[in-house]
């Protein structure tokens, strides 16, 4: 035999035993590819991913659990997910996915847990239950000093005090607000009105192109996004017209200039307004006293009867509460329907203004004057009313000092209360919105009444109004 011959021979063995050899692997990944299915189907879905940011859950409603499975899933419905502490949300399925969405910020500084019992795969096979874990950071906050050694500053701060940060100076800063991802800052330069929009951290600074010369006030904030809002008056205002308190929108993430929400049929001034969360609606008063719901143009609002002021509208909520001739009323904006204010059980004084607690039926915090029989303050009783008027006191502020506002922080865990301490000689300053030049913002915890901190300065970021 010739030495070819056998050469060819051996190459045949090899490729037989190379193509034997790769068919024994190829059925090996066959049977352990199937034999991994059918453990996948048998051990029901598990999760493979999960997507949160526990940041955005403490700032804003809105935020999402995702849980990503090994299958695709038959519809999961809300009863079967729990979520520890008890917050509101909704539940969405889609292909491997499930999501829940929270319709209030989170607590800060918690541990959160997310069950889904009963969750089965489409086609056969037993059902799983999945569960995740996360911690919400602590929270975070804003605040304006007037009047510092370096000028008005707005410091960014903790909730202990202990991190102030100063992350915008000027020599007069009216009032600012701040959104998901800017500060909108209202200042002056001399006679000249300016409103700065800057970056979170204060920085990359831009003008907002003004409608003219004028005088801008009560900016306020939508309760997520980038939405604010301010009234505008000209500079040259007089006996000839011209724009008073007229309305303007606009959003902090664009160059876009401002829209003016004209209104139709009436007296076009703004007395006061609000944004209506989780919509593009506002919730206006005119000088004239008509409440009127409106969008961003104006051209659509809807009559609400005549009101004497606006108290507020909860994050995740659609009822306003707005103070009539007859009484303070909640108002459905979802269909016009209204009711009266449940009337505090025992009060400790005067009842003041209601500042509603996020969410539905959760309350409101209102502050309760003691006034001696000659006229004198003796105290305020800052405290929770409960939907059936349970009067929960939570803060006592002396005689000799002022509450100026009161304000519930995004997921409703604490209120900020704004005092002027020994307000005789407290005297104010000569601003266009002037206030006291010493100011304290009281942190308290809702459900127990226990206070956080003191810290010094004003218009605390949850605040999405001035001090009115």
């Amino acid at each position: 035999m010739s030495t070819e011959s056998r050469r060819s021979r051996s190459r045949s063995r090899r490729g037989r035993g190379f193509a034997v050899a790769f068919a024994a692997v190829l059925v090996g990944l066959v049977v352990v590819g199937g034999i991994g299915g059918v453990v996948a189907v048998a051990q029901g879905p598990r999760v493979t991913d999960v997507q949160v940011d526990p940041a955005a859950a403490v700032a804003a409603s809105g935020s999402r659990v995702i849980l990503t499975t090994t299958q695709s899933l038959e519809t999961v419905d809300a009863s079967q997910v729990s979520v520890e502490p008890a917050t509101s949300f909704t539940v969405d399925t889609a292909g491997r996915s499930v999501g829940v969405r929270f319709t209030l910020p989170l607590r800060d500084d918690t541990d959160y847990r997310i069950t889904v019992d009963g969750v089965s795969g489409l086609g056969a096979g037993p059902s799983s239950t999945l569960t995740e874990t996360f911690r919400t950071p602590p929270l975070q906050a804003y605040l304006m000093q007037r009047g510092t050694p370096e000028g008005d500053t707005i410091f960014r701060t903790d909730l202990q005090g202990e991190a102030g940060l100063p992350v915008f100076v000027h020599p007069h800063i009216e009032d600012f607000r701040a959104t998901a991802n800017h500060l909108v800052i209202s200042v002056r330069d001399g006679d000249t009105a300016r409103v700065i929009v800057t970056d979170s951290d204060g920085q990359n600074a831009r003008d907002v192109a003004l409608p003219g010369p004028g005088f801008v006030s009560n900016l306020q904030s939508a309760d997520r996004g980038e939405r604010v809002g301010f009234t505008f008056s000209d500079a040259d205002l007089g006996a000839a017209g011209g724009r008073e308190s007229r309305l303007f929108t606009m959003s902090a993430a664009d160059d876009a200039p401002p829209t003016d929400v004209g209104l139709n049929g009436g007296d076009a001034r703004i007395a006061d307004y609000r944004f209506v969360p989780d919509t593009d609606s506002m919730l206006v008063l005119t000088f004239d006293s008509r409440l009127l719901l409106t969008d961003a143009e104006g051209g659509n609002a809807a009559p609400l009867g005549s009101a004497v002021s606006i108290d507020g509208i909860a994050r995740g909520s659609s009822v306003a509460i707005v103070e009539r001739l007859e009484g303070i009323r909640e108002v459905d904006l979802t269909d016009g329907s209204e009711r009266s204010l449940v009337q505090p059980v025992d009060p400790p004084g005067l009842a003041g203004r209601a500042t509603p607690v996020p969410g539905t039926d959760a309350g409101t915090i209102r502050s309760f004057a003691d006034i001696s029989a000659d006229g004198i303050s003796r105290s305020t009783t800052v405290a929770h009313v409960d939907t059936d008027g349970t009067v929960r006191p939570m803060l006592e502020v002396p005689g000799s000092d002022t509450v100026l506002q009161t304000c519930v922080s995004p997921s409703g865990r604490y209120a900020a209360v704004l005092i002027a301490p020994r307000a005789v000689d407290n005297p104010f300053d000569r601003y266009q919105l002037p206030l006291p030049e010493r100011l304290l913002t009281h942190l308290v915890e809702v459900d127990t009444g226990q206070e956080v901190v003191a810290l010094q300065g004003f218009d605390l970021s949850w605040c999405q109004v001035p001090p009115q």
